[in-house]
């Protein structure tokens, strides 16, 4: 057994982030076993490292409430297990090798998507369970250090933790450098396009939109009372010199240049300019949904269009939803300097601030690399599972289905020939029961492609291979009973 030097220097930690009401916790157990379970689930969860001291056991007991004999009795099984070894005149400390790691029956990678969505539904999301175990830590230690910004009323961009932590995760991943105060937290993306158009524009202006889009971001600016432009898309993004054309005047336009939702191209570096360029002199404003940027299989993530324009004319969206799960109801955006002040006013005005008990957990998330560790081994599964999908549905499909591998995203499309009627994608999705979108239902006013718009995340890969086989029988068969009148006229 490798043994830790007798002149370790390492403080011990302050207070250790020991939960005692997860699932690892045996109810109605012994005080010396519960902390016994919760030392070990802050040292396999990777909490406290290899090497690391561990309180004195006066200290923990005063932190835990537990008995100074308790304590004692939880360190001694923890170095009879392997977990912890004591060095005389030096303490207590996490061991070298945790046998935990190397004997432990595997667990699944991950947890399973939520219920109720079928295999190809858009928005699922996967999380890893270590990622899980950190968070459920997280959340513990800051409900057990509860504080009083939970009993006010708050900043309306919300806690400047956060804010800090996503302004430092902007500019290592997305190349974008902005002020923690130029950022506010919002419920998500739609949230964020309430808050900050109800800030900058007046009833009835123009805001272009791409077509074919997302439809509920374009449903929402409607809704909101402006009226949106349907600017088509080419294969270098939407076309600049269309809207300049047709509505010169328009105060905003709404774009998603990464990958461009849904048909996945990205827009090129001519393109981008010519919209900050249009943006300037027209003194509108660009709203970037960079809505899975995190998730990119080939190389590394595009510059953002923020990150070229320096935060200018562009505000720059992102949410949590998709990089860890959508039940955090977190999102946030970054802004201009010009527009925090009349936004903050407007968010203050509309809701106040945002929920505070989970802003601590998620910058603890962002600040202790689990973040970037769960993005990472999701990255790996959702590769797997875009190969698996596109791979079925044109092998299935017999050549009825194309479809382009994303170098990006959590979604793929799968289109017919341009000549066929678009109705034949709607007849095929019915009969598979298939979930997903139908393309056709992206497009405001251009002529719509035929196809399917599928989600591949979140899904189990046997799941999305036997919907994908359905969806191509479905599509085969759809093409072969319609006959002449499958394709348009």
């Amino acid at each position: 057994m490798q043994k830790i030097p007798t002149n370790s220097t390492s403080p011990a930690k302050a207070e250790l982030p020991l939960d005692f009401t997860g699932p690892h916790i045996t109810a109605g157990a012994s005080s010396a076993h519960r902390l016994y379970q919760a030392l070990c689930e802050v040292i396999v969860s990777g909490l406290v490292k290899s090497g690391e001291p561990l309180p004195p056991s006066r200290i923990l007991a005063k932190q835990t409430g537990f008995r100074r004999n308790a304590v004692v009795t939880a360190y001694e099984r923890l170095i009879a297990d392997g977990f912890a070894e004591a060095t005389v005149g030096s303490g207590t400390f996490v061991a070298a090798q945790i046998p935990a790691r190397a004997t432990a029956p595997k667990k699944p990678k991950v947890i399973v998507e939520a219920p109720r969505q079928g295999a190809l539904a858009l928005g699922c999301t996967h999380i890893d369970e270590r990622a899980v175990q950190r968070f459920r830590a997280f959340v513990g230690r800051r409900m057990r250090a509860f504080g009083a910004e939970h009993l006010h009323y708050g900043d309306p961009r919300g806690s400047r933790e956060l804010r800090v932590a996503i302004a430092n995760h902007l500019l290592s991943a997305r190349g974008l450098r902005c002020d923690p105060d130029q950022i506010m937290l919002t419920s998500g993306t739609l949230h964020t396009l309430r808050i900050v158009l109800g800030a900058i524009l007046k009833a009835n202006d123009q805001v272009w939109c791409e077509d074919p889009g997302y439809p509920v971001a374009r449903r929402t600016i409607a809704q909101c009372g402006y009226c949106t432009v349907p600017i088509p898309v080419d294969r270098h993004g939407l076309q600049v010199a269309l809207g300049r054309t047709a509505t010169p005047s328009a105060r905003a336009a709404y774009v998603t240049p990464s990958h461009q939702f849904p048909l996945g191209v990205q827009m090129s570096m001519s393109r981008r300019l010519e919209l900050l360029d249009w943006a300037k002199q027209a003194g509108a404003f660009v709203f970037e949904d960079d809505y899975d940027s995190e998730f990119r299989y080939d190389g590394a993530p595009l510059m953002s269009l923020a990150g070229i324009d320096r935060l200018q004319r562009v505000i720059y969206m992102g949410t949590f939803a998709k990089t860890l799960f959508p039940g955090l109801r977190i999102g946030y955006c970054a802004l201009p300097e010009r527009l925090i002040g009349d936004v903050t006013a407007a968010r203050a005005a509309l809701d106040r601030f945002p929920g505070t008990l989970m802003e601590g957990a998620v910058a603890d998330m962002l600040n202790a690399g689990a973040f970037a560790a769960n993005l990472k081994r999701v990255r790996k599964l959702y590769r797997e599972a875009r190969d698996a999908l596109a791979e079925t549905l044109e092998a299935a499909s017999d050549g009825a289905l194309s479809v382009p591998m994303p170098s990006q995203g959590l979604h793929l499309v799968a289109q017919f020939d341009p000549s066929v009627a678009p109705s034949i994608a709607a007849e095929a999705k019915q009969a598979a029961g298939a979930e997903g979108w139908l393309l056709a239902e992206t497009y405001a006013r251009a002529r719509p492609l035929p196809g399917f718009v599928l989600g591949f995340s979140g899904h189990p890969v046997p799941r999305l291979v036997a919907a994908a086989e359905r969806l191509a029988r479905a599509s085969r068969t759809a093409l072969r009973s319609r006959g002449r009148s499958a394709w348009r006229a």
